[in-house]
């Protein structure tokens, strides 16, 4: 299977890759509620909170161009605050032509606020997952007590999406195989015919999958599964754990004290 585009984890030794898993989280967790607690317009307190999410990639040793990328995923659906141009209330900077429709000044600094917070917030996310590989991902969440189910419903669709994939490919190369071509090497089949075979080649996909979950998990209880995957992975707050906690909570609440 060809996993590596769904695999975020970045192999490496640094002082970022070794800290505890849930320390990771926590301090992910503290960082995005701290880009939400930040109010509207203060861009030097996202800009030093976003300071210190790059001098934790750098350590990691992960290139900035992976976190950059990675994270833009966010900004085409930071487009949907794009109202808030047009509904703040402000002053006028520009109207839209051929209505009355104006952009006030407090609007378009609560847009770009949530689209810069929006964007670090993501990075914090995609660094954690960069740096920490999914079962102590995992074992972490289970330790910070997030209810069972949705630790094992998150482990699941992680360890069997790649199953599926796989599934579709195969779904895919059999119907390519078995599809007439005509002149020049272009489809045979008309657009509804193949609208329908797509929809038939879904509902394959979702038969096998639940045919597969249902021997899959009488494999795992035959196996002793009793709710949750274990880990060979000891998980111990060390003394840097802990400072690493202290010191970034400490300059967060820096941060909200500078900032409001």
């Amino acid at each position: 299977m060809k996993t590596s585009r769904l695999t975020l984890y970045q192999a490496g030794s640094s002082l970022i890759h070794d800290l505890d898993p849930r320390a990771k989280v926590v301090l992910t967790l503290l960082l995005i509620i701290s880009n939400v607690l930040i109010p509207d317009g203060a861009f030097l307190a996202l800009g030093s909170v976003w300071a210190l999410l790059l001098l934790a990639n750098q350590s990691a040793g992960i290139p900035p161009a992976y976190l950059l990328t990675r994270s833009a995923i966010v900004l085409p659906f930071t487009l949907a605050a794009f109202t808030t141009v047009f509904s703040s209330q402000g002053e006028v900077v520009f109207t839209l032509p051929w209505s009355d429709i104006t952009a006030t000044d407090q609007g378009l600094v609560r847009f770009g606020t949530i689209v810069f917070r929006s964007w670090i917030s993501v990075q914090a996310a995609v660094l954690l997952t960069a740096t920490t590989e999914f079962p102590d991902l995992i074992h972490a969440l289970r330790h910070l007590k997030v209810p069972g189910v949705l630790v094992a419903i998150i482990s699941f669709m992680y360890r069997y999406l790649f199953v599926l994939l796989e599934e579709v490919r195969r779904l895919i190369t059999a119907r390519t195989a078995r599809s007439a071509r005509g002149d020049h090497g272009t489809p045979g089949i008309s657009p509804r015919d193949n609208l329908r075979i797509s929809g038939s080649m879904v509902g394959q996909l979702f038969l096998r999958s639940v045919e597969r979950s249902e021997r899959i998990f009488q494999a795992m209880l035959s196996r002793g599964y009793r709710g949750h995957l274990l880990t060979l992975n000891p998980h111990h707050l060390e003394t840097r754990d802990w400072l690493t906690l202290l010191g970034t909570s400490a300059f967060l609440g820096l941060i909200q004290l500078l900032a409001h």
